[in-house]
């Protein structure tokens, strides 16, 4: 399935994880949870998850370089100060929390679900690909940061 590799936009991802969450939560109202604060809390969350996005996405305008996942190799630095000294997928990890958020409003555990899909399929399909795309262009540096910054948290 390599295919799939790096055709999929990121967001787009997200929002069939978002939707399958919802979906899930429409097939089984009566695993549904509340608490005071519900609402207020997911926002807060995927508040959150937008601050780590954009922590992301302004480090790679700072440095110049392409923000497409569609092509991986066109990559013209490899970021690695700011946000991206906590973790190599400032953006994805982002989109992860937002999705979390998204499960707190909901109030049910088929958000998990939907994360948990988001998750491995950013992992497959567009994270590994990158990590091979850089691994070409920066070799040994690259090796250096992986070793000492991790993907996700």
């Amino acid at each position: 399935m390599r295919w799939l590799e790096t055709r999929i936009p990121p967001p787009l991802v997200v929002l069939v994880s978002g939707t399958l969450g919802w979906g899930l939560t429409a097939l089984t109202p009566g695993l549904g949870m509340s608490f005071p604060g519900q609402a207020a809390l997911g926002l807060l969350v995927a508040a959150l998850g937008v601050a780590t996005a954009a922590a992301g996405i302004l480090a790679f305008q700072k440095a110049r370089t392409t923000l497409s996942p569609i092509d991986p190799g066109a990559a013209t630095s490899l970021v690695v100060n700011g946000v991206y000294t906590r973790t190599r997928n400032p953006m994805y990890l982002g989109m992860a929390v937002m999705l979390l958020g998204w499960t707190l409003i909901l109030g049910h555990p088929g958000g998990l679900v939907g994360i948990a899909f988001f998750v491995a399929y950013i992992n497959h399909f567009q994270i590994q690909p990158e990590e091979r795309a850089l691994q070409t262009l920066f070799g040994n540096t690259f090796t250096a940061y992986c070793a000492r910054v991790r993907r996700w948290i």
